[in-house]
């Protein structure tokens, strides 16, 4: 998962220091999987946006796949990751 230009966390101290160390600006943690097309996607808008919201926000992915992120999944009740959903539509 990621991107090139913005910060992948697997680990918890990693979330914890992002949390800590920005201060003055909003934090965008994207939680996601690797495997999602649609977190790709979402990754792709927030790469080429980061530079346009440096002033006053960073931007940082967190891989929900990885054990230790777990606490923040449950601290932050997250239960779906970003997902397309086709809608059908019947004559």
């Amino acid at each position: 998962m990621g991107s090139v230009v913005l910060t992948t966390l697997r680990q918890k101290w990693e979330v914890d220091a992002a949390i800590r160390n920005t201060l003055d600006k909003v934090l965008v943690l994207r939680f996601g999987r690797a495997s999602g097309a649609a977190c790709l996607q979402l990754d792709d808008v927030l790469a080429k946006s980061s530079w346009d919201i440096s002033k006053f926000a960073t931007a940082a992915l967190v891989d929900m796949d990885s054990e230790e992120i777990q606490v923040y999944v449950d601290y932050f009740d997250i239960t779906l990751s970003p997902r397309f959903y086709l809608k059908q539509h019947y004559m």
